[in-house]
């Protein structure tokens, strides 16, 4: 079965309770979150899910030369950066598209949907 990564993207500037208005907000959206998580395992489309700290607290690592340069902060400058994410496997884009709708409300935020390259994926672009 196909595998999609469904990453939530947030603004780049949080407060002290994430990107949510509130205490109650962020709560509520944790819980439904977890809800959304128990329904992914409980469908059978569940591989692995987690949040991410803030992107501040990246470092780049470009390893192409003679010696590694390690650079703080995010690759990107950007108003919104990616926060968490959800690995699935659903049979089709349809439904990996339904389901990052309901990620999506769980969560309180944009969701990008993007199939994983495969060895058919691969095959068929080297067959064209």
């Amino acid at each position: 079965m196909p595998k999609y990564l469904l990453s939530v993207y947030g603004p780049t500037e949080r407060n002290q309770f994430g990107d949510y208005p509130d205490k109650e907000s962020m709560l509520q959206a944790f819980a439904d979150t977890g809800a959304f998580n128990d329904k992914l395992v409980a469908e059978g489309y569940f591989v692995f899910a987690d949040g991410l700290e803030q992107a501040t607290t990246a470092t780049v690592v470009d390893g192409q030369g003679d010696e590694p340069v390690y650079t703080d902060g995010p690759y990107l400058e950007a108003k919104e950066h990616l926060g968490g994410f959800w690995v699935i496997e659903a049979p089709d884009l349809d439904v990996a598209l339904r389901l990052a709708a309901e990620g999506s409300k769980a969560c309180r935020g944009k969701v990008e949907v993007r199939p994983f390259h495969t060895e058919q994926s691969i095959k068929a672009m080297l067959d064209a």
